[in-house]
């Protein structure tokens, strides 16, 4: 999916920028906001300085007005600033999520190097939302520490340049502090985070097969593999805890050493200890107000860029996690129309037709991380409404053929075509049903499990569906009761049985794509199963894979992969 990839990138390159849109409102508005208190300073250092001099309350008046107009417009400012981050930090969250979903639904289920469901499911659901403290608290944080600082410098350089020179020696230290803690404090999270996920895929995978964990008597083992794995995480979690607290005080540290400077030498200057400083003048009382007022708001910035530093740092490696997990894996082949280039009717690998339900020349495909082809120069014909067995050792490749037929798969070389067009084409014009070896069963009652939701199907193909998979005294009995997680309550014979119904209420299926649909399976159950099978592949194409000589002795046709191979 080409155009899935562009999008994600474009997405995760927005990410790591500044918000777009109203982000960009957002971090401008959280600017002003604390500039509003350089009026109000002065409002206050004025009336003071007044009050000082005699005046009486009539004579501030005006000063407290003013404090208080630009007390309320910078907490409206705030507020505004705070929910616009927000609903943009949200979409972002949002575009980001999509765009990894797509590209997880994107991947071939053949792919041996899928991401597991655990940690897919942490990071996508959980460790995703530490996305939007970074880009709704640390954007907007890191552009009010580099601006209004240098604004309130200038606001106090016309009155006194050693209180600017104070603060402006110990601010560089600041951030060269905090950017050495932060490297750390990102690789710290990095690793909290990669464990996390791994510790959800472990209890997941775990939980899964608990049945089988109790039987063996492998349950106070599993169980002290992940208070192991737990106790790892903890110590993980302290250690970037420590590394946001050391940050936290390094701030602290050099902020209150700035405005202790500060507050000495507007005390000794306007005590007449301190004659310089001030161009030549000394200052008044409103005016030394004024700049100690300000002094602490121009750490204020940097002080709330240290708290949500370790914001920063989990958002990143949150969102590197994200980024990751969609370009994880190989994507399913597009559905690019390639009837124009059709070849011929691969020859001596079945009946001549005059257009071919399932043409396939020359197929080559190798699993990711193997060297040795699973197919090599495999070529098949299968006419339309034909039925054929695929038989072959296990490990030969038949599962995989499925794949390929079904566009689940690319393969390396060769062609593949359905009625002239790619599978991927008619995959998505839900023409090919697929019966699996495990049918997933999910919640609820057996009609919403062949149904899956789809609006094209009906009570009445339901009913149809059922009645052709030999299951409608089953669900008559079931009725709406919901069915046991993973299909407890249905023997594996009714399960098949169930795929079979999934498959026969696709009324634009054309052709039918079996996977060992008998194994495991009794001779009763099996002959049941087969009868369901044949009944559905009326007047469709049904290609199976078996191992079962009685199945395969009821189609049209046996094909033995190996001797394929050879073809």
């Amino acid at each position: 999916m080409p155009n899935v990839s562009r999008k994600a990138g474009r997405r995760r390159s927005g990410a790591k920028g500044a918000l777009a849109g109203p982000g960009r409102v957002a971090v401008t508005l959280a600017v002003i906001a604390p500039l509003c208190w350089l009026p109000q300073a002065g409002f206050a250092a004025h009336a003071i300085g007044r009050m000082a001099d005699g005046a009486g309350v009539s004579g501030v008046v005006y000063d407290a007005i003013g404090f208080i107009l630009f007390g309320l417009l910078r907490a409206a400012l705030d507020a505004l600033s705070g929910r616009l981050a927000f609903t943009s930090a949200r979409r972002e969250l949002t575009t980001s999520r999509m765009s990894a979903l797509a590209a997880l639904a994107g991947r071939s289920p053949v792919d041996i190097g899928r991401p597991s469901s655990g940690q897919a499911a942490s990071v996508i659901a959980e460790q995703a939302e530490m996305i939007t403290p970074w880009l709704s608290r640390y954007v907007p944080a890191r552009m009010k520490a580099v601006v209004v600082p240098l604004v309130i410098v200038a606001a106090i350089l016309p009155f006194s340049w050693i209180a600017a020179l104070a603060l402006l020696l110990t601010a560089p230290v600041i951030p060269l502090f905090m950017a050495l803690v932060g490297m750390g404090a990102q690789k710290a999270s990095e690793k909290q985070l990669s464990r996390m996920g791994d510790i959800n895929a472990f209890l997941i995978d775990r939980l899964r097969g608990l049945a089988t964990i109790r039987t063996l008597g492998a349950v106070s083992d599993t169980a002290k593999r992940l208070r192991v794995e737990a106790d790892d995480l903890k110590r993980r979690t302290m250690a970037v805890l420590k590394i946001a607290f050391l940050t936290s005080a390094t701030l602290e540290l050099f902020s209150a050493l700035g405005v202790a400077l500060t507050a000495v030498y507007v005390g000794f200057h306007l005590l007449g200890f301190i004659g310089f400083g001030a161009w030549g003048g000394k200052l008044t009382l409103s005016e030394g107000l004024f700049v100690l007022m300000v002094a602490p708001a121009f750490f204020e910035p940097l002080r709330e860029l240290s708290a949500v530093w370790h914001d920063r740092a989990a958002g990143e490696a949150a969102h590197k996690a994200l980024t990751a997990l969609a370009e994880q894996g190989m994507p399913l082949p597009t559905s690019q129309d390639t009837s124009d280039d059709a070849p011929g009717n691969a020859s001596g690998t079945g009946p001549a037709t005059g257009e071919a339900a399932l043409l396939a020349e020359n197929l080559r495909y190798t699993h990711p991380g193997r060297e040795t082809p699973t197919l090599e120069a495999f070529s098949l014909s299968v006419a339309p409404g034909e039925k054929i067995a695929i038989m072959a050792p296990s490990g030969a490749g038949k599962s995989t053929l499925l794949s390929l037929i079904a566009g689940l798969a690319a393969p390396e070389a060769g062609s593949l075509l359905l009625s002239g067009h790619s599978p991927a084409k008619a995959r998505e014009a839900c023409e090919i049903a697929w019966i699996g070896q495990s049918a997933h069963v999910f919640s609820g009652s057996i009609a919403a499990n062949v149904s899956l939701g789809r609006d094209e199907v009906d009570a009445g193909a339901v009913a149809s569906a059922l009645a052709v998979s030999r299951l409608s005294h089953v669900a008559e009995s079931h009725g709406r009761a919901p069915l046991g997680e993973g299909g407890t309550g249905l023997s594996g014979g009714e399960i098949v049985r169930l795929a079979i119904a999934r498959a026969a209420a696709s009324a634009k299926a054309r052709l039918i794509l079996a996977d060992e649909p008998t194994a495991h399976l009794d001779a009763a159950t099996a002959d049941l199963v087969t009868d369901s099978l044949l009944d559905l592949a009326k007047g469709r194409t049904l290609v199976v894979v078996t191992h079962d000589a009685a199945l395969a002795a009821r189609m049209d046709r046996i094909v033995t992969l190996a001797a394929e191979e050879g073809a």
